[in-house]
Order: C-alpha cells, then structure tokens, then sequence
C-alpha cells in the first residue's frame, strides 16, 4: 500500500494546501470545476488535487508574464519511458 494514493478522501487537504498558498478557490459551471486564483494567474481543474498539480507547474516555472504554453516541458520526453514495475526500495511505512 503506498504511503499516499489519490482518492477523495484527499481533497480537504489539497484545499487547505491552496488557502495556504494564498489562492482564492471557487467552483464554476455548476460546481463541475473548482478554480484558484493568485496575483491574476488563474486555474481551472476537475478536482482540488489536479487544482493543486496545476498550481505546482505554474510554481515551479515562475512565469515573468503569460504567453502561450508557458508551462510547457518538451525536453526530455519521458512519458514513454515510465518503468511498468516499481524500482527497489522499502516503503516508508515499512521502515523500523
């Protein structure tokens, strides 16, 4: 079992996350996206946690300004490359 999987379970903590940041979080279309908002760079996801893997793109890259893909990373291309099995390592949860 990991130490951390995706379920909904999972989406107070990444809103907690984001009102720490200082984002302003809102749902729109009839509450099927939830959005945030941070010195006008604005997001739109389908749940808080993808909100929350959106907003670390966009932290990690530190944009000047907007332009068209500004979040893009071409080099290296590693999708096709993730391992199918798990490399050798003791879970955390395993650990003495």
């Amino acid at each position: 079992m990991p130490a951390l999987g995706y379920y909904t379970n999972v989406h107070n903590t990444a809103l907690v996350i984001l009102q720490r940041k200082g984002y302003r979080v809102w749902t729109e279309q009839a509450g099927d996206r939830i959005c945030a908002e941070k010195s006008g760079w604005d997001f739109m996801a389908d749940d808080p946690v993808q909100l929350l893997g959106l907003i670390s793109i966009y932290e990690a890259h530190q944009p000047a300004a907007h332009r068209e893909y500004w979040w893009k990373i071409d080099e290296p291309w590693l999708y096709e490359s993730i391992p199918d099995t798990a490399p050798d390592y003791v879970p955390v949860w395993k650990r003495k």
